[in-house]
């Protein structure tokens, strides 16, 4: 079965009245998942806590502990968009924690693949800083993790997102070792992701950016997207993938938007799968980004499961 990592735990991460970054993006998706019946399709564990060590693998202990504190101390932004509640450093180590909980059961041959429904995001976290709704770089960790504790040479991220993942090319942009693909709206927040930056020293040439203007159709994007995958992925030959899920390049998306129809996420999906099968097994972690509308998310959500479900 395809795992789900879930806990309500993430609902407690408290961003405010009309942040779009809320509580009912995975309230509102399990939900619809519960009353599909793709919910028992899945088998749904809880995350674990990612350790203060873990999270070192990406951010300095200076960081972990600030974001620690803010929460400590009733909580407090770290920039226009980006707040940290009482409740949110539990959310952060247990979002975290559930990449790193799917990879366990997923190298131990329990699953091939699996999703993490969590919040607080990650992608945009850079080492040193939060930023745009994220507080820890929850797929970077999840690479990281792969590599210390599994001993895998190459890790493939996908970014699908319709902002640019800044942070996860700023974790990786020297590293060799992790390719990280990403197709993002440009220009657009947060203002990185040219195609011109594809890493340095050692890493050059291991950052793929893909910016796409705002009339980017699903046919383009998609063909686009295949043709990244089927040459220079297939080229790098990853032994995991990591899915940076943004769901807010859904044409309705209130804050985002690039087009994409409900079933082109399940397309994109199948894409990356088959070059897992290829590849590394099937071996598949997913986890949320973006993707703030409310009433239609759960349904790209489902269209991404659907797919991991055809292993």
């Amino acid at each position: 079965m395809t795992l789900l990592i879930y806990d309500n735990i993430f609902l407690q991460h408290d961003t405010g009245y009309g942040h779009p970054e809320n509580a009912k993006r995975l309230e509102n998706t399990v939900k619809y998942l519960r009353s599909s019946g793709c919910w028992d399709e899945l088998r749904v564990e809880r995350p674990r806590a990612a350790s203060v060590k873990e999270i070192g693998l990406v951010h300095p202990q200076t960081y972990i502990e600030t974001i620690k504190q803010t929460a400590n101390t009733c909580g407090g932004w770290l920039d226009g968009d980006t707040i940290v509640s009482g409740a949110s450093y539990d959310a952060a180590v247990h979002a975290a924690g559930a990449p790193l909980t799917a990879i366990d059961l997923i190298m131990k041959g329990e699953d091939k693949n699996g999703f993490c429904l969590v919040r607080p995001p990650g992608h945009h976290a850079t080492p040193a800083r939060g930023m745009g709704f994220c507080l820890f770089n929850n797929v970077a960790i999840a690479a990281k993790y792969l590599q210390l504790k599994y001993h895998l040479e190459k890790i493939l991220i996908v970014d699908w997102d319709v902002h640019h993942g800044n942070g996860t090319q700023d974790a990786f942009y020297n590293d060799p070792t992790v390719l990280y693909f990403s197709m993002h709206r440009y220009p657009f927040y947060p203002g990185s992701g040219r195609k011109e930056e594809d890493g340095q020293g050692k890493g050059k040439g291991f950052n793929i950016n893909m910016p796409l203007s705002l009339d980017t159709m699903p046919d383009r994007y998609i063909e686009i997207f295949t043709d990244v995958i089927e040459q220079r992925v297939n080229q790098f030959v990853p032994e995991f993938i990591i899915i940076s899920a943004g769901f807010d390049i859904y044409k309705k998306d209130p804050i985002g938007g690039l087009n994409m129809e409900i079933k082109d996420f399940g397309t994109l999906t199948e894409i990356v799968m088959k070059s897992a099968e290829r590849h590394c097994n099937g071996r598949i972690v997913s986890c949320l980004e973006g993707g703030y509308h409310l009433s239609d998310l759960p349904l790209c959500i489902e269209a991404h499961l659907k797919a991991l479900f055809q292993v």
